[in-house]
């Protein structure tokens, strides 16, 4: 993913503990799980964890509007669909703090402004780079970008795999999660909804067979 500033430059929350309360939180998990945080391989375990979270947890640090505030009218009329296929993101499980890994596809139909498609993406990444579960990321991602660019519609779908499954509890590898969300056009027209979809299930062709 992009290099973003880093969450302890950024994040200035006057209740967020200090770097050294971080640390030694670190250094009591690994006592409780029965290792011993004073062993040479794991002397700095605690700050590499942390420096692990302040990348993994960038997306608290952003404003989605600030994201998609920068559109464009210039587009000769275009009005038809809009769509970003195959954002890989990783993102981390609210109950497990176990990583969450998959793709999305955004697609929006512009009324008179469109948005530099890189912004999309960079919207995923704001929300898969907090605690999550996929269904509320996925209703997520489309207000955001329902409420800032005011579309006819947007729609998004996220695949991924859940490790809080396939590595712990019911311990089911193989396993993908597909969640939807549809607003405006895409959820009142039928053919519309048909359309993203199937252009996200057959990227090679089905955009021609709608001509």
């Amino acid at each position: 993913m992009a290099n973003h500033k880093p969450l302890s430059v950024v994040n200035d929350d006057p209740n967020r503990p200090d770097r050294a309360t971080a640390e030694q939180a670190v250094r009591t998990l690994i006592q409780w799980a029965g290792d011993d945080p004073d062993r040479e391989g794991l002397l700095d375990t605690p700050a590499r964890v942390v420096r692990a979270f302040e990348e993994y947890f960038q997306g608290y640090n952003a404003d989605p509007q600030d994201i998609l505030e920068r559109t464009f009218e210039e587009v000769e009329g275009y009005d038809e669909m809009v769509l970003l296929k195959d954002i890989r993101f990783e993102s981390h499980c609210e109950h497990h703090m176990a990583p969450i890994i998959g793709k999305a596809h955004v697609a929006y139909l512009p009324k008179s402004r469109v948005v530099g498609i890189s912004k999309l993406a960079r919207v995923v990444e704001l929300y898969a780079q907090r605690l999550q579960i996929q269904e509320k990321m996925t209703a997520q991602v489309a207000s955001a970008i329902n409420d800032v660019l005011q579309p006819l519609g947007v729609a998004v779908v996220i695949e991924a795999s859940h490790q809080c499954m396939t590595c712990r509890g019911v311990h089911k590898p193989g396993v993908s999660m597909i969640t939807s969300k549809m607003l405006g056009a895409f959820r009142e027209d039928d053919r519309t909804r048909r359309e993203f979809l199937s252009m996200v299930a057959n990227p090679s062709s089905s955009a021609f067979e709608m001509l």
